[in-house]
């Protein structure tokens, strides 16, 4: 999988790698840091792979000075993915708007039907 946009959807596909992001939202992070909440479900290793995967995605930058790895989040893929996001978005929500306005026609002439059929009656 060579595409950036593939690459970043499916490290976002697992919601550990979501986690794990979200708790970078809060600035750096070592890796032992960011392992802790989850160690009571998967081993230091796992933690491990899923960060190499979110790292192989450009999801996050690691840096490494003694023995000390750091990760950061790296905000750029994201973007890339919220920008092709948002062409679908306004696809859906221009197409939802002529389908409401389409509703409000049709209930319209059904409202002016009944009045019509409703005075031909007294």
């Amino acid at each position: 999988m060579t595409d950036h946009l593939s690459m970043t959807f499916s490290a976002l596909a697992d919601p550990t790698r979501r986690a794990l992001l979200s708790e970078l939202m809060n600035g750096e992070a070592n890796v032992s840091e960011l392992a802790k909440p989850f160690l009571n479900e998967m081993s230091l290793p796992a933690i491990a792979k899923h960060l190499k995967v979110l790292e192989k995605a450009g999801l996050i930058k690691k840096t490494k000075t003694a023995q000390w790895r750091s990760c950061q989040i790296n905000a750029a893929p994201l973007k890339e993915a919220t920008n092709w996001i948002d062409q679908y978005r306004e696809f859906w929500e221009e197409s939802f708007d002529r389908l409401d306005e389409y509703i409000k026609t049709i209930q319209s002439k059904k409202k002016s039907k009944g009045l019509k059929n409703g005075r031909r009656k007294t």
